[in-house]
């Protein structure tokens, strides 16, 4: 997805607002979760978010997801962000994050979603890493420790 940044998305020096990219990020991680799934999908957490560097009023910032790794009812989704001068051409990467959805029924309860097979070996290596994230996530919480 990309967007065009604009003034009311800047503050008053010029750099667009870190929750504009964010919510620019959970779009189309949203996108691609549901894709996955063929449910209804909500944000769970957002997790690694560092902006490298500002974004402009009047650059065009595209963001770009894939499914990293797929639990029972959870995905991770790896978005990658860039910002582009449209007079230059220059493009920037200026963050990555990894969002989690849980696939919901009608009533708002997690259901199954369909596994994932990676088949390059850049989706191998970004499940590896996902998974660990997630088996990292799910000892925190059984410790009691975030």
């Amino acid at each position: 997805m990309s967007e065009l940044m604009m003034p009311h998305m800047a503050n008053n020096h010029g750099n667009v607002f870190g929750g504009v990219i964010l919510s620019l990020v959970d779009l189309v991680g949203a996108v691609a979760a549901t894709r996955h799934a063929r449910q209804p999908t909500v944000t769970v957490a957002m997790g690694g978010v560092v902006f490298h560097e500002p974004i402009h009023l009047g650059e065009l910032v595209t963001a770009r997801a894939s499914v990293n790794f797929v639990g029972r009812t959870s995905m991770e989704v790896g978005v990658y962000v860039e910002a582009e001068n449209l007079i230059t051409g220059q493009r920037r990467h200026t963050n990555s994050c990894h969002v989690t959805y849980v696939a919901i029924d009608k009533r708002g309860r997690p259901v199954p979603v369909p596994g994932l097979i990676p088949e390059t070996e850049t989706e191998k290596k970004r499940y590896v890493r996902a998974e660990a994230r997630r088996d990292r996530r799910l000892a925190q919480r059984a410790g009691g420790s975030g």
